[in-house]
């Protein structure tokens, strides 16, 4: 036997495991059990590794490792508080300790910058993106380490490479071919199958375990889904259990292939940047879009931008003005198994798949929310708000103020004005805060 024939029938044994076990299966939403058992395995082997850490590590480090809740105590009362004592009274230089405290605690640890960054974990998960030191500690760890290494590196990332690639090809393929139909029920059927299979073909490639709780909520036709937003991998998560209608920024590469290949079979709504500005032409095409009920939920991500797997920032108010039902989910990932989160200052789409497709798996959690709708006397920024408490609170996720812009912008001025205005209504004496607030 030659070494062309020998690696013929590798190739041919590796394809036929490919498709038998893993392709075909999750193309009907079937499973085998196989992820299930290895995800026992990884649980054990994350146990053992755990405990072999806390009696090889000394104690600073352990407590170095936990310290990811924050490493000051913060004084989170309101200004009016903090400057107790000084309504109705002339400017006091001493009111400077109070601002110059404020700022200190937002240069050692602010609750902004933070979020964009990968979240920290208490015990290791064996992989040195999430700490360095950890695998130094025993020779026993050492061999576990670096057999986990080959595990991911020299056998899931082909396979899961594999399967990506199959999963894009057929989903570019499938949706150009459909695309070709004229429309009616039958392409509108075809075009939910493309999506479904291949998405879920693609969630395999990731060693994805999703867990959909409350599907009696699922999105209908005709609503608005919005969720919170952790990665580009958020559309496969959801898409795996329902089709949508997506909304997003035209894209060059290999991701605008896939974009104009999947506008042909279903009316997503893409946008050039030129558009994205212009919000009533945005919220003029949604609209048109919500109007017919026969067409897939619109998926949104309010947010804007990735927020790592801790919080929910602010939602923009554009997708609570155009009307409709809103259907909340929440989605929350388990970091124990892998990150999910996209830091895009930090890495492009590419380093970012590798990363995701050299983590053990993904495992998440997704809550489908009873349906939602503006109530009356209630303003878009207020319905942003309740919608946006809804999921924090369900996805067990901060909730916080702060624009996800500040991730690549500065704080706009109106809130360093509005700060400003509220200190000199302290001095002048014109009512307290709460008063004003009321």
């Amino acid at each position: 036997m030659d070494g062309a024939e020998l690696a013929g029938k590798i190739f041919y044994t590796w394809l036929t495991l490919v498709l038998g076990f893993i392709l075909l299966p999750s193309a009907f939403g079937v499973s085998l059990g196989i992820s299930e058992i290895y995800l026992k395995i990884l649980v054990k082997t994350l146990e053992w590794a755990t405990i072999r850490i806390e009696k090889g590590a000394s104690k600073e480090s352990v407590l170095k490792s936990s310290a990811s809740v924050g490493i000051i105590q913060r004084d989170e009362s309101p200004m009016e508080k903090g400057l107790s004592g000084l309504r109705g009274r002339d400017f006091e230089l001493s009111d400077v300790f109070y601002f110059s405290k404020k700022g200190l605690e937002a240069i050692v640890e602010d609750e902004v910058t933070q979020r964009f960054s990968s979240e920290e974990l208490v015990s290791w998960n064996l992989l040195t993106r999430t700490n360095v030191n950890f695998h130094y500690i025993s020779l026993r760890l050492t061999t576990v380490w670096v057999l986990g290494v080959v595990v991911r590196y020299c056998v899931l990332l082909p396979l899961r490479v594999t399967l990506a690639f199959i999963g894009i090809s057929l989903l570019v393929i499938g949706a150009t071919l459909v695309g070709q139909l004229p429309d009616s029920s039958l392409k509108n059927r075809l075009s939910e199958l493309v999506h479904l299979t291949c998405c879920r073909i693609c969630v395999r490639a990731l060693s994805g375990t999703i867990h959909y709780h409350n599907k009696q909520y699922r999105p209908q036709k005709g609503g608005i889904c919005v969720a919170n937003h952790t990665s580009p991998i958020d559309v496969l998560i959801l898409t795996t259990d329902g089709c949508y209608a997506m909304v997003g920024q035209v894209h060059g590469g290999l991701m605008g292939i896939i974009q104009r290949a999947m506008v042909k079979a279903c009316p997503h709504v893409w946008f050039e940047r030129s558009e994205m500005k212009d919000r009533h032409l945005v919220t003029k095409r949604l609209k048109e879009h919500i109007a017919d009920k026969k067409k897939l939920p619109i998926l949104i991500f309010p947010e804007g931008t990735c927020i790592n797997n801790t919080s929910v920032m602010m939602f923009k108010k554009g997708s609570f003005e155009i009307g409709g039902t809103i259907h909340p989910v929440a989605i929350k990932y388990n970091p124990q198994f892998g990150d999910a989160f996209w830091n895009s200052s930090k890495y492009n789409m590419v380093s970012y798949l590798l990363r995701v497709m050299t983590s053990w798996a993904i495992v998440c959690d997704v809550w489908y929310m009873p349906p939602m709708t503006r109530e009356e006397g209630e303003d878009a920024v207020q319905f942003a708000n309740r919608v946006k408490s809804a999921i924090a609170v369900q996805g067990g996720l901060t909730e916080l103020p702060w624009d996800g812009g500040l991730k690549r912008a500065k704080v706009k001025d109106t809130f360093k004005e509005e700060q400003q205005k509220n200190y000199s209504k302290m001095i002048v004496g014109n009512g307290s805060l709460t008063s004003d607030l009321d």
